[in-house]
Protein backbone atom coordinates (compact mmCIF):
# COMPACT_ATOMS: atom_id res chain seq x y z
CA UNK A 1 0.00 0.00 0.00
CA UNK A 2 2.97 2.49 1.06
CA UNK A 3 4.01 1.79 -2.42
CA UNK A 4 1.03 2.81 -4.07
CA UNK A 5 1.16 6.16 -2.31
CA UNK A 6 4.75 6.94 -3.10
CA UNK A 7 4.08 6.59 -7.03
CA UNK A 8 0.91 8.02 -6.44
CA UNK A 9 2.22 11.50 -4.86
CA UNK A 10 5.01 12.05 -7.65
CA UNK A 11 5.37 9.48 -9.80
CA UNK A 12 8.04 11.32 -12.54
CA UNK A 13 10.10 12.06 -9.71
CA UNK A 14 10.08 8.39 -8.80
CA UNK A 15 10.66 6.51 -12.10
CA UNK A 16 13.49 9.05 -12.64
CA UNK A 17 14.74 7.87 -8.73
CA UNK A 18 14.60 4.26 -10.46
CA UNK A 19 15.83 5.09 -13.68
CA UNK A 20 19.14 6.78 -11.36
CA UNK A 21 19.19 3.83 -9.20
CA UNK A 22 19.77 1.86 -12.49
CA UNK A 23 22.25 4.39 -13.62
CA UNK A 24 24.64 3.70 -10.43
CA UNK A 25 24.00 -0.08 -10.90
CA UNK A 26 25.26 0.09 -14.15
CA UNK A 27 28.29 2.31 -14.10
CA UNK A 28 29.50 0.32 -10.90
CA UNK A 29 28.88 -2.98 -12.81
CA UNK A 30 31.58 -1.77 -15.71
CA UNK A 31 33.90 -0.39 -13.75
CA UNK A 32 33.99 -3.79 -11.63
CA UNK A 33 33.97 -5.73 -15.01
CA UNK A 34 36.97 -3.36 -16.53
CA UNK A 35 39.05 -3.79 -13.33
CA UNK A 36 38.18 -7.39 -12.99
CA UNK A 37 39.79 -7.85 -16.31
CA UNK A 38 42.64 -5.79 -15.34
CA UNK A 39 43.52 -7.99 -12.24
CA UNK A 40 43.57 -11.35 -14.72
CA UNK A 41 45.94 -9.72 -16.73
CA UNK A 42 48.56 -8.92 -14.60
CA UNK A 43 47.65 -5.26 -15.33
CA UNK A 44 46.76 -4.45 -18.61
CA UNK A 45 43.64 -2.81 -19.03
CA UNK A 46 41.05 -3.50 -22.00
CA UNK A 47 42.86 -3.22 -25.51
CA UNK A 48 40.55 -0.16 -26.23
CA UNK A 49 40.78 1.29 -23.10
CA UNK A 50 44.38 0.67 -22.90
CA UNK A 51 44.92 2.76 -26.12
CA UNK A 52 42.98 5.66 -25.23
CA UNK A 53 44.05 8.75 -24.47
CA UNK A 54 44.37 9.90 -20.87
CA UNK A 55 42.40 11.93 -19.67
CA UNK A 56 39.86 12.18 -22.62
CA UNK A 57 36.24 11.10 -21.94
CA UNK A 58 34.82 8.48 -24.20
CA UNK A 59 31.41 6.90 -24.54
CA UNK A 60 30.97 3.33 -24.27
CA UNK A 61 30.01 1.53 -27.75
CA UNK A 62 30.11 0.54 -30.99
CA UNK A 63 29.87 3.63 -33.36
CA UNK A 64 32.45 5.15 -35.08
CA UNK A 65 31.22 8.26 -35.24
CA UNK A 66 28.65 10.52 -33.79
CA UNK A 67 29.65 9.65 -30.14
CA UNK A 68 30.92 13.52 -29.35
CA UNK A 69 27.45 14.81 -28.92
CA UNK A 70 26.35 11.88 -27.10
CA UNK A 71 27.35 12.79 -23.67
CA UNK A 72 25.87 15.98 -21.67
CA UNK A 73 28.59 17.91 -19.98
CA UNK A 74 31.37 16.05 -20.85
CA UNK A 75 33.52 16.51 -24.30
CA UNK A 76 33.93 13.12 -25.19
CA UNK A 77 35.58 11.31 -28.08
CA UNK A 78 34.50 11.33 -31.82
CA UNK A 79 34.36 7.47 -31.99
CA UNK A 80 32.42 5.21 -29.21
CA UNK A 81 34.86 2.99 -26.93
CA UNK A 82 34.27 -0.87 -27.40
CA UNK A 83 35.07 -2.85 -24.55
CA UNK A 84 32.53 -5.19 -25.39
CA UNK A 85 35.67 -7.71 -26.93
CA UNK A 86 37.43 -7.77 -24.30
CA UNK A 87 34.80 -8.09 -20.75
CA UNK A 88 31.72 -9.10 -22.45
CA UNK A 89 30.77 -12.28 -21.26
CA UNK A 90 33.51 -13.48 -18.73
CA UNK A 91 33.25 -9.90 -16.85
CA UNK A 92 29.88 -8.53 -17.54
CA UNK A 93 27.10 -10.35 -19.58
CA UNK A 94 26.33 -7.41 -21.83
CA UNK A 95 27.61 -3.36 -21.70
CA UNK A 96 24.73 -1.72 -20.01
CA UNK A 97 22.38 0.71 -22.31
CA UNK A 98 20.93 3.78 -20.45
CA UNK A 99 17.07 2.86 -18.87
CA UNK A 100 15.54 5.71 -21.34
CA UNK A 101 17.05 4.19 -24.51
CA UNK A 102 16.03 5.04 -27.72
CA UNK A 103 14.23 8.29 -26.09
CA UNK A 104 17.79 9.66 -25.36
CA UNK A 105 19.19 7.53 -28.50
CA UNK A 106 21.39 5.04 -26.35
CA UNK A 107 21.34 1.87 -27.56
CA UNK A 108 25.00 -0.75 -28.23
CA UNK A 109 25.98 1.80 -30.34
CA UNK A 110 26.29 4.56 -28.04
CA UNK A 111 24.89 3.35 -24.83
CA UNK A 112 25.17 6.77 -23.12
CA UNK A 113 27.64 5.75 -20.28
CA UNK A 114 31.25 6.98 -20.63
CA UNK A 115 34.74 5.94 -19.62
CA UNK A 116 38.21 7.97 -19.38
CA UNK A 117 41.57 6.98 -17.50
CA UNK A 118 42.90 9.76 -15.44
CA UNK A 119 46.72 10.65 -15.24
CA UNK A 120 47.10 9.37 -11.80
CA UNK A 121 45.65 6.09 -13.37
CA UNK A 122 42.47 5.92 -12.41
CA UNK A 123 39.56 4.61 -14.46
CA UNK A 124 36.30 7.05 -14.42
CA UNK A 125 32.57 5.79 -15.84
CA UNK A 126 29.58 7.18 -15.20
CA UNK A 127 26.51 8.19 -16.64
CA UNK A 128 25.83 10.80 -19.52
CA UNK A 129 21.89 11.88 -18.90
CA UNK A 130 21.59 10.89 -15.22
CA UNK A 131 18.09 12.66 -14.01
CA UNK A 132 17.00 15.39 -11.22
CA UNK A 133 20.42 17.08 -11.34
CA UNK A 134 22.64 13.93 -10.21
CA UNK A 135 25.98 13.15 -10.85
CA UNK A 136 26.64 10.10 -11.59
CA UNK A 137 30.45 8.70 -12.08
CA UNK A 138 32.59 6.15 -9.75
CA UNK A 139 36.31 5.28 -10.36
CA UNK A 140 38.68 3.80 -8.53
Amino acid sequence: MAAIIFVAVDPARRLAEARNAERWSSVNSILNAVLKYTVDNAGTLPNALASATVGTYYVLGTDGIGCDAACGAQTTAGACLNLAPDIVDEYIASIPIDPLGDSVGADAGNTDYYIRKTATGRIQVGSCDPERDQDIEVSR
